[in-house]
């Protein structure tokens, strides 16, 4: 079975328990997917389905991409990505592959890029305090200090300091599958994601 789907992030809404919780989630539309590529250990060394999903301009899919392709059928695929596989030889190029493989109650991975926030402070970027907002305070939103004594007289490694923020891979895990509806493609997913609106997300089954 395929451990995993590519899927989108639509966005967060909430629903009702019959018990009257009132439950945070995340709508992600998970595939279809289409097998562009099987790899197997006899060939590559290890068993993996190469997935596409979405869809582009073909005129933005450049020759290579194309040949590609076609051999399972597709014109443009918007993301390509692997996931391993435990029998490659159940898979055909060009199969479809949907979120029947998820249930609801499972937990899962969801790994995905998080927002961008650019050049941040401290204070912003580390959660830490800031100085005294009076007209005499010269340190309100600065990080302070940071130099060491004449030994080792440097920064160490790994300081805390001003920085780029965001535009990273997380993946948060465990998250429970609280409502599937395969008619639109969609699961709900208890918690938060990853990312923003419309960013592309990889679903793991545990």
């Amino acid at each position: 079975m395929c451990k995993g789907l590519i899927a989108k992030k639509r966005g967060m809404t909430r629903i009702f328990t019959p018990d009257g919780i009132c439950l945070p989630v995340t709508v992600v539309q998970v595939g279809p997917c289409v097998v562009t590529q099987i790899k197997t250990e006899l060939t590559d060394g290890y068993n993996a389905l190469q997935l596409g999903f979405g869809e582009k301009k073909e005129s933005r899919t450049n020759k290579p991409t194309k040949g590609h392709l076609e051999k399972s059928g597709l014109k443009s695929a918007k993301v390509l990505r692997e996931m391993s596989v435990e029998n490659p030889d159940e898979y055909s190029l060009g199969q479809e592959i949907s979120l029947d493989i998820f249930k609801i109650g499972d937990f899962v991975d969801v790994a995905g890029i998080s927002k961008g926030r650019g050049f941040s402070g401290v204070i912003k970027r580390h959660g830490f305090h800031r100085g005294p907002m009076g007209h005499g305070g010269h340190s309100k939103r600065t990080p302070g200090s940071v130099g060491m004594c004449a030994w080792p007289a440097k920064i160490l490694k790994g300081k805390k300091m001003p920085g780029h923020y965001g535009q990273s891979k997380n993946t948060i895990r465990n998250l429970e599958i609280v409502d599937i509806r395969s008619d639109q493609n969609l699961i709900l997913l208890k918690g938060a994601v990853p990312g923003a609106r419309s960013g592309i997300l990889s679903i793991l089954k545990k």
